[in-house]
């Protein structure tokens, strides 16, 4: 008789528990390093800080945080694409709130150019800063954390060319592409000191000037 190979049963559930425990204990270390981080800058109003100023409020140790991050960058990478995420969901919601495709899509971009540009009562250094150097250094890590967005923003635009709102011939994702990269560029270039500071950009003027391109 063969008696087979694998392993008992008892000992597969005891490793996938003491996985499962490690797997959560690494989620709540990171989290932690995230809150800190985002409460430095909360209170900093930007993203010029330390490893060892996230570490001293994380109360972690710095051989833990570069367990889990390569360096700053990463946590930064981190909070931004939790940043973004959190802004596909807020538009997503203001975009339901319409019947009408095209309505939907107006809200959709009007939101995402109010959610990108700098506002002093609320400081978003993780769009207004990082995000335009993480542009250029980073462009494969920018293109993956836009995905959840750009998806949404396709999805708003395709049900509006299916409404027969758009120009004949628009393609949606290509058409989101611009739009998405536009209104952010915008937004975040609006608190760039020497603009138009007395006379700044409105949502309504930057969904008029996308819209312009594409709707009908």
């Amino acid at each position: 008789m063969t008696i087979p190979s694998e392993e008992p049963a008892w000992k597969q559930r005891a490793v996938e528990r003491s996985t499962k425990a490690a797997k959560l204990r690494a989620e709540k270390r990171v989290q932690r390093f995230l809150d800190a981080a985002q409460a430095i800058i909360t209170d900093k109003g930007t993203t010029d800080f330390t490893v060892q100023q996230v570490v001293d409020r994380a109360r972690q140790s710095l051989r833990s945080f570069y367990q889990h991050f390569d360096g700053k960058h990463e946590l930064l990478l981190a909070l931004f694409e939790d940043a973004l995420l959190g802004a596909t969901e807020q538009i997503q919601v203001a975009a339901a709130s319409q019947a009408d495709p095209l309505e939907a899509l107006r809200l959709a971009v009007q939101r995402l150019f109010e959610l990108c540009r700098p506002d002093p009562a609320d400081p978003r250094p993780l769009f207004t800063d990082f995000a335009a150097q993480l542009l250029t250094s980073h462009p494969a890590e920018v293109k993956a954390a836009h995905a959840p967005l750009l998806t949404l923003l396709t999805e708003l635009m395709t049900q509006a060319g299916q409404a027969g709102r758009l120009h004949p011939g628009t393609k949606p994702r290509r058409a989101a592409t611009l739009t998405m990269q536009t209104v952010m560029f915008i937004a975040q270039s609006s608190g760039v000191s020497g603009g138009e500071s007395d006379d700044p950009v409105t949502a309504t003027e930057v969904w008029e000037f996308c819209s312009s391109g594409f709707a009908q």
